[in-house]
């Protein structure tokens, strides 16, 4: 039992990577920006807990050795669950019925959105074949990944469109296996509007089972399935790093820290409007950074106390107040270009354009997961599926080199090459004058023997 319950207080305490600006830019940028707020709390990039990594490491070496039994435990010592894992195909398909009829024609609709974004980019992943020479065809086709594990989080807040984002558009890629897996609920039981998500998503089976174990359990083919080829979905720190030191044995989508928002805004935007949109994203946790950088000092003044304001009648003012507190940030930019400079440098998981010109934004911005246009556009709506785009994006400056999952991380670009007698003898000829340069006489060899077929063809 205390070993129990040193697990789930280190299951508690951990330590992520925060959205941040990078020292050496601001220095860069010295005297053409002001901080109205700064975090409390200043951790350094990259940090991750070594508790979090040992720990997540010895749940895997059990669950590798101990099979079903090993997850089963787990299962029973984390959440407390002891039934059936698999959800049956009739209780998927009624997992609706409970639902209020509201809540069901808004599910649909975000798995309508999402899907139809999802078939449009699909849409434009064409295969094609050229011919770079004579003789020489060359193409690649979109062959989408086999199986495909997908972690359906259900903690405090039941996130409901999350299977919109992994299962289905998983399926619309054209995978034929897709597994997921939520955990259950204070009552033993799965959320049943994540069930139904899963449903209208197109899950080929779904299991209750929670954390670490969930992802070994279909990384490591234990479900009654083969191993899932890919790993996808958000989760804690121990999934996220589950997701890390799985990955190699199994693709990933990316490892996501807190949900990040950050905000572009001049001194045509309502403060109350920003203020409510940093703390939506504040909300998803304690840890959750939120940012606005303006061109308007006033605005920024006015959004600070704005925040004060809402806080005071929020609901979820115990998770928001901390990730402002500790995370959130305004920062005062001189003009639209710094603003940019210093938005690029955060590269924020949403971004957020409130200005007289958000096209000059939207054109000179390119580090950031999603971005959303105009008052009227809000993270909540891609959050629940209306905006149709996906969710799953980079945190913690990944967005600097790295998109968001889409349609395209489920298929392999596969390449193919048809080379014809004809164009034997100039490229068989390259590749001898290379190879002996390099030394590697077997590769040569593969060419000599080509170009000897070729002669002895012809007569020569």
């Amino acid at each position: 039992m205390k070993e129990l319950e040193v697990l789930s207080i280190a299951l508690r305490d951990n330590t992520v990577e925060i959205m941040k600006f990078t020292p050496s830019r601001l220095a860069e940028l010295e005297g053409s920006f002001r901080l109205l707020k700064t975090p409390a709390l200043d951790r350094p990039a990259a940090q991750r807990d070594p508790a979090v990594i040992a720990t997540v490491s010895e749940m895997l070496s059990a669950i590798e050795k101990g099979g079903l039994d090993a997850v089963l435990k787990y299962a029973r010592d984390l959440d407390g669950f002891d039934s059936e894992l698999e959800v049956g195909a009739a209780d998927l398909a009624r997992a609706g019925d409970s639902l209020s009829p509201e809540l069901r024609a808004a599910l649909e609709l975000g798995h309508e959105r999402t899907s139809r974004f999802a078939r449009e980019t699909r849409s434009h992943l064409v295969d094609f074949e050229t011919q770079l020479a004579p003789g020489l065809v060359t193409g690649q086709r979109y062959i989408p990944i086999s199986r495909v594990g997908a972690y359906v989080p259900a903690g405090r807040f039941p996130l409901l469109a999350g299977a919109f984002m992994t299962v289905g558009v998983a399926k619309v890629a054209g995978v034929p296996t897709v597994l997921a897996c939520t955990p259950p609920g204070r009552n033993g039981s799965a959320d049943p509007a994540v069930l139904y998500s899963a449903y209208l998503s197109g899950a080929d089976r779904v299991y209750v089972l929670g954390g670490v174990q969930a992802l070994a359990a279909m990384a490591f083919g234990l479900l009654g399935e083969k191993p899932v080829d890919m790993l996808v979905g958000a989760g804690n720190a121990y999934v996220a790093e589950a997701k890390r030191q799985l990955f190699g044995k199994v693709a990933i989508d990316l490892l996501a820290g807190p949900s990040e928002v950050a905000v572009i805004a001049d001194e045509t935007a309502d403060p109350a409007t920003v203020a409510a949109d940093l703390l939506g994203q504040a909300e998803h946790g304690t840890e959750s950074p939120s940012a606005l950088v303006t061109t308007s000092q006033k605005l920024g003044e006015d959004v600070i106390v704005e925040i004060d304001r809402q806080l005071e009648t929020l609901k979820t003012r115990d998770i928001a107040e901390p990730a402002w507190r500790n995370f959130g940030s305004v920062t005062w930019a001189k003009d639209a270009a710094t603003a940019v400079e210093l938005m690029d440098d955060l590269a924020p998981e949403h971004l957020e354009i409130q200005t007289a010109d958000d096209e000059y934004y939207h054109n000179a911005l390119h580090n950031y997961g999603s971005i959303f246009l105009g008052r009227w556009s809000t993270v909540a709506y891609s959050d629940k599926g209306m905006a149709g785009t996906n969710h799953v994006l980079p945190t913690a400056g990944g967005a600097k080199h790295s998109a968001g999952l889409s349609v395209s991380r489920f298929l392999k670009p596969l390449t193919y090459q048809r080379v014809e007698r004809s164009a034997t003898p100039e490229a068989a000829t390259a590749v001898e004058t290379i190879s002996q340069y390099e030394g590697m006489a077997a590769h040569e060899a593969t060419a000599t023997i080509r170009l000897k077929a070729y002669g002895a063809e012809k007569g020569e």
